[in-house]
């Protein structure tokens, strides 16, 4: 169930980017530098919208919305 996984609180940043690639220009637009930072392994959503002050479900729903395959998520 690849979307159940993409809303787990417990996804690691680095594996979402990984899986959904089309995420990372939320990230990008939020001037956050969660792209390739050493601590994304270990952050989730919830940790870096915390630091950022977002709000969490905003945050969710531009993530959603960047998505070009909802259902499955790239594998290589």
């Amino acid at each position: 169930m690849p979307l159940k996984r993409f809303y787990n609180p417990d996804l690691p940043l680095n594996e979402l980017m990984h899986d959904w690639p089309e995420t990372r220009a939320v990230f990008f637009r939020h001037q956050m530098l969660c792209v390739g930072c050493l601590v994304a392994p270990f952050h989730t959503v919830r940790d870096a919208c915390l630091e950022y002050g977002l709000s969490i479900d905003a945050f969710y729903d531009e993530l959603t919305a960047t998505l070009t395959q909802p259902l499955l998520p790239r594998t290589e």
